[in-house]
Formats: structure tokens, C-alpha cells, sequence
């Protein structure tokens, strides 16, 4: 059984290819999505689409339609969502897609550092599971195919 699972969480790094290798490496049949990772894409996606905006409001307003379309057909298609909250950026759209993944009961793994404990402890709490580290993300999930 394959299970296509949805990676929510910060752009600014690798996580999402340490993932893919570490899940490849225990032959796990997992498929992967994610919200768009390319940050100029991401914000000018709108524009591109629906031509130049009057402002930078509208700018990112209609960016953030298309953007929120685009995630919520992805998570809708999900089967596990593993949501990953890093120290170094802001959160806001990781908590925002952790949130969606819970009101649409998608089965959602949080992987958050100890200096989150406290500030993610309710979204942590609505979560199926919280654990400290990608690896760990991973075990939870290769217990299914046990």
C-alpha cells in the first residue's frame, strides 16, 4: 500500500529532500506533495496568472487564493501529513497547514524542536502524533507497514 503523503512546513531549507532520502532508504512506499517551495513562485503566482495587481496587497492576496487552492487539493489528496516546525522562520503558514490537516482529519504527524514545546502545545495536542525528529516522523510511519 502507498500512502502519498503531504510535507507542510518551512521552504527555506532541505528538510523535504532529507525526508524523501531517509524514507528511499527504508523502502518505505511513500509519495510525497508539498505546498510550493519556490518563494518567488509562491509570491507572484497571482500576477502570473491573473496579470499585475493594483498594489502589494492585492499582490498577495491573490497569490494567497491561488496559493490556499493549490494546498488544499493537496492535502485533500493526502493520506498522512507530516508537519514540520523548524526554529530558524516564522511558522505562520506551517501552523496554518497543520490546523487544515486536522480539521480535515488527515492523519497528521507534528515534528517540532523542545524550545516549541510550549508555544505548539495545543496544536501539538489536536495532532495525532508529535515527536521531536524527522527520523522519528519516519518510525511512526514504518510502523504501519509492520
Amino acid at each position: 500500500m502507498e500512502l502519498t503523503v503531504y510535507l507542510a512546513g518551512q521552504i527555506h531549507d532541505d528538510w523535504r529532500e532529507q525526508v524523501k532520502k531517509k524514507a528511499g532508504d527504508k523502502n518505505l512506499p511513500l509519495t510525497f506533495v508539498a505546498p510550493q517551495t519556490n518563494h518567488e513562485r509562491s509570491d507572484n503566482v497571482g500576477e502570473d496568472i491573473l496579470g499585475e495587481q493594483p498594489g502589494n496587497y492585492y499582490k498577495d492576496d491573490a497569490a494567497s487564493s491561488i496559493n490556499n487552492f493549490r494546498t488544499q487539493v493537496l492535502l485533500q489528496k493526502s493520506d498522512v501529513v507530516i508537519v514540520l516546525f523548524g526554529e530558524q522562520y516564522k511558522q505562520w503558514n506551517t501552523a496554518m497547514d497543520a490546523s487544515t490537516a486536522i480539521s480535515l482529519n488527515k492523519p497528521t504527524i507534528i515534528v517540532r524542536p523542545k524550545s516549541l514545546i510550549h508555544p505548539l502545545k495545543e496544536l501539538s495536542n489536536k495532532a495525532n502524533v508529535t515527536v521531536d525528529t524527522i527520523d522519528q516522523a519516519l518510525d511512526v510511519l514504518s510502523y504501519i507497514y509492520e
